[in-house]
């Protein structure tokens, strides 16, 4: 999973000249997704239950598309059962909520993934809260969400990729306790999860966003930094602070005249200029994507267990 994030540096002339250590999601996941395969094995040969995911896509977004071709794949390689129900883009919303009440009763269907965004005019908060809680594997039911936000509860599911920055920030031995964290971004998939995660490892955490006031200012002070706004290479070298951990979850398309289709990927921090600052930073791609697709597959085997528990 990479070597242990050590913050001693090399410091001349109030310059960082080390580059930070780079943690590895690719790594990080692939020795979760193992796991995961043993215990999918395991409820096989004791209970004779192959974990199932059921995942519902509406619509015709390219990128939904992909991020479903890609979770499907790696069910397979888990030895997760993979159901994939296809839907219009003008799905009548009870049809959709149809569907999802018909997984929740399928007792071979142990986790449902809606793909989001949902397109225009369908109320996503009502098809999420369709979703069992037992079977609510992408986090995103209100229960889950609500009881992720109050002291002394543990929700059933985490979502994918807060549950995924966590755990890279663990495996790297990030000091929480007492540590200043700065979210950048207050969405309810990445952005404000990761703050109630973050909470919960006894940070102090600021929620930053487009009002902001001094965004650099804020982000100077984080001992640990999560950017999730999606802005391209938005965060620069000079605003981060020297040793801190840094975890990208931007994933944006620039244009590259040297690349084979004319464009490349980078994350919402400038990494060329934050490897030479940071303690410890995520690439993209590697980083956190890889993490995401891992957790949601231990959710869904979690969601296994517990049926026959």
């Amino acid at each position: 999973m990479g070597r242990p994030a050590t913050l001693q540096k090399v410091q001349e002339s109030k310059k960082y000249l080390m580059p930070a250590t780079l943690i590895d999601g690719k790594a990080t996941a692939a020795a979760i997704r193992a796991t995961v395969a043993e215990r999918a094995a395991s409820l096989l040969a004791k209970h004779g239950i192959r974990p199932g995911l059921a995942a519902v896509l509406v619509g015709d977004n390219p990128a939904s598309h992909t991020y479903v071709k890609m979770k499907r794949k790696a069910c397979a390689e888990a030895g997760i059962e993979s159901f994939y129900y296809p839907l219009p883009a003008d799905v009548p919303q009870a049809e959709l909520e149809h569907l999802v009440a018909e997984l929740n009763a399928r007792p071979d269907v142990h986790g449902i993934l809606v793909q989001l965004p949902l397109p225009t005019p369908i109320d996503e908060e009502r098809v999420l809260a369709a979703i069992s809680v037992q079977k609510d594997v992408d986090g995103f039911h209100p229960v889950n969400i609500g009881r992720l936000a109050m002291k002394g509860r543990a929700p059933g599911f985490v979502p994918a990729t807060p549950a995924g920055v966590i755990r890279l920030l663990e495996a790297y031995h990030a000091p929480f306790a007492g540590a200043n964290a700065v979210v950048l971004g207050r969405s309810n998939i990445v952005g404000m999860p990761a703050a109630l995660l973050l909470t919960r490892k006894d940070c102090t955490v600021t929620i930053c966003h487009s009002r902001t006031k001094d965004l650099p200012s804020v982000i100077r002070s984080a001992d640990i930094l999560v950017a999730a706004v999606g802005r391209a290479n938005i965060i620069k070298g000079d605003w981060i602070k020297p040793g801190a951990f840094v975890i990208d979850v931007g994933i944006n398309r620039i244009p590259d005249p040297t690349a084979k289709d004319g464009s490349r990927i980078v994350g919402d921090v400038d990494f060329e200029s934050a490897v030479h600052v940071a303690g410890a930073i995520t690439p993209v791609p590697g980083g956190v994507g890889p993490m995401t697709i891992a957790m949601l597959l231990e959710n869904t085997v979690t969601a296994a267990e517990r049926s026959v528990s």
